[in-house]
């Protein structure tokens, strides 16, 4: 199999878990996620399988979509519902205006300090490590961006809403800002990914419902290496290129079927709806002779079609 898995992570996993057990299930070493989740957190995560493995890094997941429930009163060292409590605050000034005011605020292009228990490394340590020492050391700050932040409930306790950003986002920071903001202190109780870039939850399907198509011996949802390559334009080309592209040779512009892109254009080389590779269109460049096309990455998948 090569292609990608939706998995509706559940509460209390780790994302390396997830791996671990559709291993196991798919008799299958050759197994990686995109995008880390929290043990705390479920929803969206994305799974690639066999060759897809190797179109992670070309994968477009600049937007997030989560769904967070944050507590109001009180902030913790890590953020979240699983550190210890290290500030309290009044609520009696918090209101469904002032928690708007707040949320405008932090809704747009800013800079974000992520938290100490991340999975950053600091000297090849990873933060998280260190936080458990007690230790804090100096972060840098990253430009992030909330494009969007729906707020679904404000009670005298917490805040429900949806938020979209970008990658690199860090959503109990966000919740812990809006508790400074307020005075009040907060951190983030449940977390809920929805969307990461071209994969959404209702692509999402459970362990369980792996293991069920498995042992009933039904084809599982798999997304194709092919469609989770967006903003490409895909080009066919034919067979004899295909064999040559397979031994490292770029295609010639004349050995694809359709349109010619604009010289520089990031594409998708395909044949019979199999994606073959990734490549930029550069009929002018002059370190190759061979070929019109900078190739990124080929895959061998295609092999079984020729």
């Amino acid at each position: 199999m090569h292609g990608f898995l939706v998995i509706d992570k559940p509460l209390g996993l780790s994302s390396h878990a997830v791996v671990s057990r559709l291993r196991k299930l798919l008799q299958q070493r050759r197994i990686g996620h995109t995008g880390t989740l929290d043990p705390m957190a479920t929803g969206v995560l994305p799974v690639a399988v066999g060759e897809a493995t190797r179109v992670i890094p070309f994968l477009n997941e600049k937007l997030k979509t989560y769904q967070a429930t944050i507590a109001l009163g009180s902030a913790t060292d890590t953020q979240d519902a699983e550190g210890d409590v290290i500030f309290q605050g009044p609520l009696d000034g918090v209101n469904d205006a002032s928690v708007l005011s707040a949320i405008d605020a932090l809704t747009g292009p800013q800079e974000q300090l992520p938290p100490m228990y991340s999975a950053i490394k600091k000297n090849g340590v990873p933060l998280y490590k260190l936080a458990r020492k007690g230790q804090e050391v100096e972060r840098k700050k990253r430009n992030i961006t909330v494009y969007d932040w729906r707020v679904a409930e404000i009670s005298s306790r917490q805040v429900v809403g949806t938020i979209d950003c970008s990658r690199g986002t860090y959503v109990r920071t966000l919740a812990h800002d809006l508790g400074q903001l307020l005075g009040c202190g907060a951190h983030l109780t449940a977390l809920r990914r929805l969307r990461s870039g071209p994969f959404d939850i209702g692509q999402a399907m459970t362990l369980e419902a792996v293991a069920t198509c498995l042992e009933q011996q039904h084809p599982l949802p798999a997304l194709s290496m092919l469609q989770v390559v967006e903003g490409r334009g895909s080009l066919e080309l034919e067979k004899g290129a295909v064999t040559r592209l397979l031994d490292g040779v770029p295609p010639a512009a004349s050995q694809v079927i359709g349109v010619l892109p604009e010289s520089g254009d990031e594409v998708s080389l395909v044949y019979q709806g199999c994606l073959v590779g990734l490549a930029v269109y550069a009929p002018e460049r002059t370190n190759e002779k061979r070929g019109d096309f900078e190739l990124q990455r080929v895959f061998n998948q295609v092999r079984e079609l020729l």
